[in-house]
């Protein structure tokens, strides 16, 4: 095609991945060097079907010093900026008979009466996120169980000060999430709502 084979600014987009290229020259320019009559349309919107990709759920929960600490706001800004969708969240003072199932698999750990009265120390907010592969990103997001461990950047590495203080829970499965989301939430609290389409912090509506 003519002009294609001396064009530096498309070997460049070809090169880089667009959510770079977006964040470097923000949304609406890249949309316009993207979208314009020489290169058409090579933005990819979702469908308005909702996304094509398989969706999960997973339970994060901020535990009671990741609440007295004031850090709610900060675990929902990484979780919306990384894409997920909320769908329940709800304050609590976890009863012990929550806490014995949701910590079923550590009842014969010496620090399981410990675990059990931090989780009941203060209040908990348990969260629904929804999106792709949420389960495992989520592990990713929160980090190594142990402070010490946690890589900077992840939630625990940032904000953790003990292993037995660390912030924040996920679920550590799919099946575990499935079993954990039972636990804590009625049916009547999650909500099901389109987004009408997904957008990034690169790519602002």
């Amino acid at each position: 095609m003519r002009g294609t084979a001396h064009c530096p600014l498309r070997a460049a987009f070809r090169a880089a991945p667009a959510r770079t290229m977006g964040c470097l020259f923000g949304g609406a320019a890249l949309r316009a060097l993207l979208c314009g009559p020489r290169f058409q349309c090579l933005l990819v919107r979702p469908s308005s079907g909702g996304p094509p990709w398989p969706q999960e759920r997973t339970l994060v929960a901020v535990k009671p010093d990741g609440v007295q600490r004031r850090l709610v706001g900060t675990v929902i800004q990484r979780f919306e900026r990384r894409g997920f969708k909320l769908v329940g969240m709800k304050m609590l003072q976890a009863p012990e008979s929550i806490l014995a199932q949701h910590y079923r698999d550590l009842q014969r750990k010496p620090f399981y009466p410990a675990l059990i009265s931090y989780m009941s120390s203060g209040p908990v907010v348990a969260m629904v996120w929804e999106g792709h592969n949420v389960v495992h990103i989520s592990r990713a997001m929160i980090g190594h169980t142990d402070s010490t461990e946690a890589a900077p950047g992840t939630i625990r590495g940032d904000f953790s000060v003990h292993i037995s203080r660390n912030v924040i829970h996920a679920s550590d499965s799919v099946d575990g999430a499935q079993r954990e989301i039972e636990l804590w939430f009625q049916n009547s609290e999650l909500l099901n709502w389109a987004d009408s389409g997904h957008h990034s912090s690169c790519y602002p509506a």
